[in-house]
């Protein structure tokens, strides 16, 4: 069968059970839209600006296991694309890009809307290609959806001259792929997983640790087995969270820079660390030598065998896949008839106790200002913890991960390692459109939700019940707090001035908006959003404290056991 190149794209993602693509047209891929408009098998979501179709592709990964698909065209289309591209590769995030190109003999002229997308994007990215010819192009998007979703999963970008989309060949999509030089390792070593059971057993002060590995690779349920059996004190990061209960008595909170009291002692002062899908990274352990200070023997289990030992030194380095490896320690727990010793573990919990006895997240709600604290945790009262929630960067993500318990993996989704500001409105668009009966709220800041502001016109056209707590402190937050706490209260371009009026401009796209501006009418202001407006896409503008600051803090190049409690201040 002779196709164009154009059809070829759009076959592929037929034989892959694309359900969205996001993306904006332009030119270098106006033959694919052409296509696009002809089939009705899965269904396209145009947004306002390239970066929100790679941030909404990303979102509908994360909170789905799928792969997100997105489209954008050549030159200011891709760059303006590279921003949601980084944001995903940061988080190990498996999409597809596809972005057009100019035609093949102008490669390298400077013709218009060209520029070197392999070269821009290779540095943040899991791979990507250039197709050059049209026979080439149905066997490398197969590649890019297996590279992307294999291993450590990541984006993949395919970069399509406009001439190969208009190309013919014979089609053909192939069933599987085989690639001599890329061959995941799944199954971990059998002699690494005894002896990592061998210490977990002979621990005093155990501790489990967790990251997004754990979400990514849909290892809760095998998690929360192991954890239970062993009955250890288990921490997650901002990334992992939901990977194992938040309500469960064994969680000890999030860990690093804003975690738990308990939860960073813990971590600093066990004599057993298992890392399992996370990578020690600064905002977790501080300063690698505080870290380092205490002697403990570590195992680390990752996909990736590059994450392992990479800033820390590891007694036991396990490389496989997360569900595999967690079932065979489970299974050789179970067969080996051992128990973790009693009266250790109870001595170690007993300290955890006290470490929680700090109530470290304590804060006060007064009549007069709202606290942001007190709107996260009213939303979860009236979510029941059942909402996938979006946020955005800087405090307000911090407070959501501290105060909304996610007992589920998959519903808090946010920017992790790059921490890309105005990611919210997207994510919570690519949510909604992975799950569709689904409660989404995006947590926000006035800095923030201005960076794709734009997105309110997507939510409209596709009807998108999305509920938007902004949390508008006036401030760029988390510059501000940095500001008064390390550079003598010097709040160099960190006030927000000439802000919107939200409520008008939320109305003006066709949505619902609300001014909070006292204590007591959070919680009927949240009500109203959730029952009376459960069709409608809710812009609620809380006018929070301006003075509040997130705490614990863990300041820059200090250790885990150096924190900043709010009542020490």
């Amino acid at each position: 069968m002779q196709l164009t190149g154009a059809e070829i794209v759009i076959r592929c993602l037929q034989e892959e059970n694309v359900e969205y693509v996001f993306g904006y047209p332009g030119g270098s891929v106006l033959y694919i839209y052409d296509e696009l408009f002809k089939q009705d098998k899965f269904k396209h979501v145009l947004v306002r600006h390239e970066q929100a179709a790679v941030h909404a592709a990303d979102a509908y990964s994360r909170s789905s296991s799928k792969i997100g698909v997105c489209m954008v065209t050549s030159g200011p289309g891709v760059t303006n694309a590279v921003t949601g591209i980084a944001t995903a590769h940061m988080d190990s995030i498996p999409i597809v890009i596809i972005s057009g190109q100019v035609p093949t003999p102008y490669i390298g002229q400077d013709a218009f809307q060209e520029c070197d997308t392999v070269g821009i994007t290779r540095p943040c990215v899991k791979h990507n290609f250039l197709v050059k010819d049209v026979k080439d192009l149905a066997l490398t998007l197969k590649k890019a959806f297996y590279i992307a979703k294999t291993g450590r999963p990541g984006p993949v970008l395919v970069d399509i001259p406009k001439d190969v989309t208009m190309h013919k060949c014979e089609f053909e999509y192939p069933p599987t792929i085989s690639m001599r030089s890329y061959n995941p390792i799944v199954k971990p070593q059998d002699g690494q997983v005894k002896k990592a059971l061998k210490l977990l057993l002979e621990a005093k002060r155990p501790m489990i640790y967790t990251g997004g590995g754990i979400i990514l690779s849909d290892a809760a349920e095998q998690l929360v087995k192991l954890a239970r059996t062993l009955g250890f004190p288990v921490t997650n990061t901002l990334m992992g969270l939901g990977g194992y209960p938040s309500t469960d008595r064994q969680f000890v909170g999030m860990l690093g820079m804003h975690g738990t009291y308990e939860a960073n002692m813990a971590m600093q002062h066990c004599d057993v660390l298992i890392a399992i899908g996370a990578r020690f990274d600064d905002r977790v352990i501080g300063n690698p030598e505080h870290f380092g200070s205490i002697a403990r023997k570590i195992i680390h289990i990752d996909i990736d065998p590059s994450s392992i030992a990479k800033r820390v030194d590891v007694d036991v380095p396990i490389v496989g896949h997360l569900p595999d490896v967690l079932g065979e320690l489970q299974l050789l727990l179970e067969q080996s008839g051992e128990k973790p010793d009693a009266g250790a573990l109870a001595a170690w919990w007993a300290q955890i106790n006290e470490w929680r006895g700090r109530k470290s997240l304590k804060y006060t709600q007064g009549k007069e200002l709202i606290m942001p604290q007190y709107v996260v945790e009213t939303l979860y009262e009236i979510t029941g913890g059942d909402a996938f929630v979006t946020s955005d960067v800087g405090q307000h993500q911090m407070w959501a991960a501290q105060y909304y318990k996610f007992d589920k993996p998959r519903r808090w989704i946010n920017s992790g390692g790059l921490g890309t500001m105005g990611v919210g409105l997207p994510y919570a668009m690519g949510v909604r459109f992975a799950n569709p009966d689904a409660t989404v709220a995006c947590i926000t800041g006035e800095a923030s939700i201005q960076m794709n502001i734009q997105e309110l016109s997507t939510a409209k056209q596709f009807r998108l019940p999305i509920k938007i707590i902004n949390l508008n402190n006036r401030y760029l937050g988390m510059v501000r707090q940095w500001q008064e706490m390390f550079h003598g209260n010097r709040y160099a371009e960190s006030y927000v001035d000439a802000l919107p009026d939200f409520v008008k401009l939320a109305e003006s796209y066709g949505h619902v908006g609300m001014r909070i501006e006292r204590p007591a009418d959070v919680e009927p202001a949240l009500r109203e959003a959730f029952t009376k407006h459960k069709d409608d896409l809710v812009f609620m503008d809380f006018l929070t404290d301006q003075t509040a600051n997130v705490y614990p803090m863990i300041a820059a190049g200090k250790g885990l056991s150096e924190m900043i409690l709010a009542e020490d201040l």
